[in-house]
This record gives structure tokens, C-alpha cells and sequence, in this order.
């Protein structure tokens, strides 16, 4: 095909979905908007120029009370579930309410890079009592998928992750990416003196702090107590040893309790490679015994699979 007809074809596909009323838009891998239509742009009140952040923009509908329709009254621990769940999956479809009364069938389609293509058509026609029972049926999903406490990815979700990340391709064997495994340290001990309160509260920061520094086709779940799991797709052992580095460094620095800013706590992290085809029980047992060893060694630190030592040489 002859340049100018491809540039020809794109010129007339992008005057075809200014025209339609199908809402269409792409978002980079950074959740930054690279393309809308006139009826996307319209329906989020999106600027002809404006590029935004998903999250910036989400935010600044749900204060002016227009877009999205968020049931919730805390945008911030919604944000971080929905974030915890967003561009995690090559296809997600659900349904989404306008503050103008329009109710949307959405679907989200990502690429591995983190590119992400969001198609929405109006179904506002669809009988009211159907659509009561299809937001039942999706509140309870989000519910399952969510945990309940810190808002991030729960055991059933992550653990389903890992498993479509180690079976993603046929090549058994290959390296598809990093799993960790992040325990905060001494927590029985914090329940204990200063109550579950505090605990809680601990948990959330952890959370909050750690989901900011990662990528949006990472995944970050909490497993059970104060145990989390983060799945880092096509991520080398060197990369996922400086991310967690520096949250180590994020964690250190985090004051959060309010009424005591002197408190600080640590966590300690395992990190193990993630092998195509391979059972994901032994890819965790892995990660969980190089947890077992940075806790051994004195906490606040990071220990990596001894297969991962083997590969790369290091000491």
C-alpha cells in the first residue's frame, strides 16, 4: 500500500469516529489519553487539545459531580481499586453510568506494552430491571476481586494473574517476568503493642505507598495478614531488585499515623523469576523462600531466588 493511501485511510477513520456516536479513546501505558473522539471527548468533557491522566481526569469529574457516575464516597480508596484492577486483564468488559442519565456497555482491550483501547456504546434502552440485576452482578465481582481492607487486588485476582502470566505462551521455560513476595516486618508485634487499629492503618499506607511506584500492567495483591504479592510481566530480576529498592526507601520515609509522625516501619521482600509453564505453587515457593531468607538476614532488605543467582552470575 502507497503512503498517501494510508495516510489517506487514517484520515478518513479518524473523521468516521468523530462522527460516530461509539465513544473511543486510547490511553498510553502510562494511563495518559493519547486519542479521543468528538463522542468520547463529549461524554468526559475532555478538551480538544487536553491529554490527561486517567486518574486526573476521573478526579476532576468526580468532584464536579459530572462523567462517571462513582458511587463512593472516599474517590481516593475507590481510585486505588479500580487502579488495582485496570490494564491488568487483555480484555475487560463492564457497564458504567453517566451523571447525564446515559448507561454505557464499556470494554477496555490492553496490549502487553500497557497501551489501552476503551470502546463505549450507549445501552441506556436496556430494561430497568435487567439493569438493576447486571450492577448487582458486578458489584459482587468487584467485591471478590478486591481486598476489602486496602483496596488493592485480593488473593483470588493475583493469584489468577500469576497463573495467566506463567501460561501466557507456549515457550516453557522462558522467563515471562519477576514475582515478589512483600511482608511488612514485625507486624504481630505492632498489632500487639499498639492494636489492630494501627495495624490497619499500616496496611493501607503499605498499600497506598506501593501501588504508586508500579506500572499499570503490574499487579499488586494482598495474599493473606501482611503479606503481598507483586507480579512484575517481562521485568528482569535487576529491574524488579531496583523497584523494590527504591521502595524500600518510599517505605522507610512513610509516616503513617497521624498522631505519632515519629512512627516508621520496614518491610522485607523476595524476588523470584517466573518460568513459562511452570506450576504457579512452585513459583510462589520459590519467591516465599527468598522472602524467608532477606527476614533471616536481618529484615528491611531484599533476598532473590538462588536460581535467579545461578543465572545471572552474581554472588
Amino acid at each position: 500500500m502507497k503512503p498517501l493511501d494510508e495516510a489517506r485511510i487514517l484520515l478518513h477513520t479518524a473523521t468516521l469516529l468523530d462522527a460516530s456516536d461509539v465513544m473511543v479513546a486510547v490511553f498510553d501505558p502510562d494511563d495518559r489519553l493519547r486519542y479521543a473522539n468528538k463522542a468520547f471527548r463529549e461524554a468526559w468533557f475532555i478538551g480538544e487539545k487536553e491529554e490527561p491522566l486517567w486518574a486526573e481526569l476521573m478526579r476532576r469529574n468526580y468532584l464536579a459531580r459530572r462523567g462517571t457516575v462513582l458511587a463512593t464516597s472516599d474517590f481516593d480508596a475507590w481510585l486505588l481499586s479500580t487502579l488495582s484492577r485496570r490494564g491488568k486483564t487483555g480484555r475487560r468488559a463492564f457497564e458504567t453510568d453517566l451523571h447525564d442519565g446515559r448507561w454505557l456497555w464499556m470494554t477496555e482491550t490492553t496490549e502487553a506494552s500497557g497501551w489501552m483501547l476503551c470502546v463505549a456504546s450507549d445501552i441506556t434502552s436496556i430494561r430497568s430491571d435487567e439493569r438493576s440485576l447486571r450492577q448487582d452482578r458486578d458489584q459482587a465481582l468487584k467485591a471478590a476481586l478486591t481486598d476489602e481492607l486496602t483496596g488493592v487486588a485480593s488473593r483470588r485476582f493475583v493469584m489468577t494473574k500469576l497463573q495467566e502470566l506463567l501460561f501466557q505462551n507456549n515457550d516453557n521455560g522462558k522467563t515471562v517476568g519477576c514475582l515478589c513476595v512483600l511482608d511488612i516486618d514485625n507486624f504481630k508485634y505492632i498489632n500487639d503493642r499498639f492494636g489492630h487499629v494501627v495495624g490497619d492503618a499500616i496496611l493501607k499506607d503499605f498499600a497506598v505507598t506501593i501501588h504508586r511506584m508500579i506500572r499499570k500492567t503490574d499487579v499488586l495483591g494482598r495474599v493473606g495478614g501482611e503479606e503481598f504479592l507483586l507480579l512484575l510481566p517481562g521485568a528482569a530480576p535487576a529491574d524488579a531488585e531496583a523497584l523494590l529498592e527504591k521502595m524500600l526507601v518510599a517505605i522507610r520515609h512513610s509516616s503513617p499515623l497521624s498522631d505519632q509522625v515519629s512512627f516508621r516501619y520496614t518491610f522485607s521482600a523476595g524476588i523470584a523469576c517466573g518460568n513459562a509453564g511452570e506450576d504457579p505453587a512452585d513459583a510462589y515457593r520459590r519467591a516465599d523462600l527468598a522472602l524467608y531468607a532477606a527476614k533471616m538476614r536481618g529484615r528491611d532488605q531484599i533476598a532473590l531466588d538462588p536460581t535467579i543467582r545461578s543465572m545471572t552470575g552474581s554472588p
